[in-house]
């Protein structure tokens, strides 16, 4: 039996992420950490959340923007974009680029009978969102041949599990930027038991007005953008739904 920690999109933001972490040492700490993409785009200190993640021995997963930051060639991206994967690069150096060329897509964890999956987005891509209220067609095209009973995933900053045609499906959310309305960074803490996983979402207060500030002051692009987006809290699509 084993107890798993999963984190996921932290974008950059080294006090959502260390404000999980000591929420997890208050928790009893874990057996394994996994950093499921995602990790450092569109915040202010990219390169210290790589950083605190080699120190803590996190597996790391390669989310969409890890894709785009290691990504060689054509660049498709809208101009703010461009700037800030540029300046994000810039941050890291070769060295770390490189060594996110080379994250896996996935994270198998525990025996095929009680397997437990890890991937960004879902098992089939780095780009498509497992909404709550996806319908089986989306998800028998995204999941139908997947064998992993339990499956985690972020990409989509909004915590829920959903029980699905025996499995079950469990978006951690986000570290540094959640998007549900609720402003506290989200990870998940996976504990192996007889027949399946339990999981509980933790939810961790973290200075916003400080990461703000850092965003202001780092020289990053279009800042003023990325401090709208992490004050709100929540998908614009979703204002009506969401207080």
């Amino acid at each position: 039996m084993q107890r798993v920690a999963i984190l996921s999109d932290i974008h950059g933001n080294l006090i959502g992420l260390d404000a999980c972490l000591a929420d997890l040492v208050a928790q009893g700490g874990s057996d394994a950490i996994v950093a499921a993409g995602d990790l450092c785009l569109d915040g202010p200190r990219p390169k210290k959340v790589l950083q605190r993640l080699e120190e803590i021995g996190a597996q790391c997963l390669r989310g969409n923007t890890d894709r785009y930051l290691g990504a060689v060639g054509e660049e498709p991206f809208a101009p703010a974009e461009s700037a800030r994967v540029a300046w994000t690069r810039k941050q890291l150096g070769e060295k770390w680029l490189a060594w996110m060329r080379e994250l896996p897509f996935a994270l198998r964890i525990g025996d095929e009978q009680n397997e437990l999956l890890v991937v960004h987005a879902n098992p089939s891509n780095d780009e498509e969102h497992l909404w709550p209220d996806a319908d089986d067609a989306t998800l028998e095209r995204l999941i139908g041949e997947e064998r992993a009973q339990t499956i985690a995933f972020g990409h989509l900053h909004l915590p829920y599990v959903r029980h699905w045609h025996g499995r079950m499906l469990v978006d951690v959310a986000s570290a540094g930027l959640p998007k549900d309305g609720d402003p506290r960074a989200c990870y998940a803490l996976f504990t192996e038991r007889d027949g399946g996983w339990e999981v509980k979402h933790r939810r961790v207060p973290f200075d916003v007005k400080k990461v703000a500030t850092q965003l202001a002051d780092c020289g990053i692009p279009e800042s003023a953008e990325l401090i709208a987006t992490l004050r709100r809290h929540r998908y614009k699509r979703l204002k009506g739904y969401i207080p």
